[in-house]
């Protein structure tokens, strides 16, 4: 879910986010907020108290169009972060512009020397995926997964899925997710 900038400057944030959890039924692990690294450094000192506390409840956190700004390596090691987008503007040429895969490759290196997931955006080759997959890119996407799909597309989608995997309903899809075993 994105978090805008002036979301991000609720008081209530982090209380709209709980009743939104409870009024649903989400459990907090399957829950991730997206903040763009512009958002993330304009408003990361009221942010990072916010962020601490839901994380602290299980939410994932990702910066959103990750190496477009203007980034703070200090941010970043104390930003309660999780993954990080790589912004699509360098995913495009990354095949043929060493300048680019220098800058995928020192992303990648950078986010998993501080434990975090590393996702790739705008992915519509098979050779970017190629690369991403070479340079240990944890997770991918763009139209050559797939094109942007509608609320009922998805839920028709998983459970496909789910019933490829012997389910029938998507709570029955989520208890076998949530086991550990997809």
């Amino acid at each position: 879910m994105n978090v805008s900038g002036r979301e991000l400057e609720r008081e209530d944030l982090v209380d709209k986010i709980v009743t939104i959890l409870k009024e649903t039924g989400l459990p907090p692990k399957w829950l991730e907020l997206e903040i763009t690294e512009s958002v993330v450094m304009k408003g990361a000192g009221a942010a990072i108290p916010k962020f601490r506390r839901l994380r602290e409840m299980g939410i994932k956190f990702a910066i959103d169009d990750f190496g477009t700004g203007y980034s703070s390596l200090n941010y970043l090691k104390s930003f309660p972060v999780d993954i990080l987008k790589i912004d699509r503007c360098f995913i495009h040429d990354v095949v043929s512009n060493p300048d680019d895969a220098a800058i995928i490759k020192g992303i990648i290196a950078l986010a998993h020397s501080l434990r975090l997931k590393v996702v790739a955006e705008g992915v519509e080759t098979q050779a970017q995926e190629e690369f991403l997959k070479a340079h240990q890119c944890d997770r991918f996407q763009g139209f050559y997964l797939s094109e942007p799909l509608s609320a009922a597309e998805i839920e028709q989608a998983i459970l496909s899925w789910g019933r490829e995997k012997g389910c029938s309903s998507l709570s029955k899809i989520y208890l076998f997710h949530s086991k550990g075993t997809a």
